[in-house]
């Protein structure tokens, strides 16, 4: 049996207490909001904080809302399934509600929360295991060792982002507010990460994630998701690709976006996909070409690296069909597309 280790709990009421008790006892706290990623890592020894500091009572971190000028303002503390279930977010970003109802199982989504899953901790299969397993190949460049088990000889940490609302929430041209010692500040999710698995984010450990901010999307704004994962369930992404489509009033695209996850330490947008698809009209002969050499931008950029369970060369096959049904969801309106 799995135990946790000794920790006392923190339950301030307000965002300022939560950040006086995070600054006074530095990398020694953890946050936490739902739960469903803290206390499995700290049962396998990933995290052995002396205090947790639990976001449960700050009843002013949770909801959705529109403010002026039509932006979507998401607490930090709303929940999985709260977002994915959301009549404005499916409507305003139905990329972010589509990876929303693709995370875990539906337990697991009513404890979770947006903030949780943007702060997720980078994952590996080498790193995501039992302390007497790691401590069996003698750990890793994470956690208590010297040795990258995915690339060898390798000196920094490849160790996956594998949030499913990150690549959403960045092609959405989303914004993350967070409290500090210093106050507050607002910073765009693209600025969030850095390339480095073990702690991909740009933010201190006395920083608390307040809020999540869509900014109203174009006319003729399109999204979906796509996540290739090994059960219908409650899997972490093997690959997850969010594409945004902004459609003119001729129907014709004026701009696009693709951003996947679960590749490398950090989200990665594939480039060159506006210049690919602007002025092409979905159901004629000039989309389906750029949709293939979207596809075959996709597969040239994205390169699956052993950091997650599933065969690297088999993730990669997967890329330009996630790429292309993906596509042609956030056309159609049909839905995530998972399981081909």
């Amino acid at each position: 049996m799995l135990r946790l280790p000794k920790f006392q709990v923190a339950q301030p009421r307000n965002v300022d207490d939560a950040v006086a008790i995070l600054a006074e006892h530095g990398d020694r706290a953890r946050i936490v909001a739902g739960g469903t990623d803290l206390v499995p890592n700290m049962k396998h020894e990933l995290f052995t904080p002396d205090v947790v500091v639990s976001l449960a009572r700050i009843n002013d971190l949770s909801g959705v809302c529109e403010a002026d000028g039509g932006a979507l303002l998401i607490g930090a503390m709303t929940t999985i399934d709260a977002v994915a279930k959301h009549e404005l977010v499916a409507e305003r970003a139905p990329a972010l509600a589509q990876a929303a109802s693709l995370i875990a199982g539906p337990q697991l989504r009513r404890m979770g929360t947006l903030g949780g899953n943007v702060m997720l901790d980078t994952r590996c299969q080498w790193y995501n295991q039992t302390y007497f397993w790691r401590q069996a190949l003698g750990f890793c460049l994470k956690k208590d060792g010297t040795e990258c088990h995915v690339v060898a000889g390798g000196k920094k940490c490849v160790a996956a982002a594998s949030n499913d609302t990150a690549p959403a929430l960045m092609s959405l041209g989303a914004s993350l507010v967070f409290a500090g010692p210093d106050g507050r500040r607002e910073i765009t999710v693209d600025d969030l990460w850095h390339n480095d698995g073990i702690w991909n984010k740009k933010v201190g450990a006395d920083e608390l994630l307040t809020e999540v901010r869509i900014p109203r999307q174009a006319p003729g704004h399109r999204g979906a998701y796509g996540k290739l994962r090994d059960r219908g369930s409650i899997d972490f992404p093997l690959l997850g690709l969010a594409v945004r489509l902004d459609l003119d009033d001729a129907g014709a695209v004026a701009d696009a976006d693709l951003v996947a996850v679960a590749l490398q330490a950090r989200p990665a947008r594939v480039r060159g996909i506006a210049e690919l698809l602007q002025g092409t009209r979905p159901g004629e002969p000039a989309f389906d070409e750029a949709v293939e050499l979207t596809a075959a931008a996709a597969y040239k950029q994205c390169r699956p690296l052993d950091n997650v369970p599933g065969d690297s060369d088999y993730r990669r096959e997967m890329v330009p069909v996630y790429a292309r049904q993906t596509l042609r969801a956030a056309v159609e309106g049909t839905g995530p597309v998972h399981h081909l």
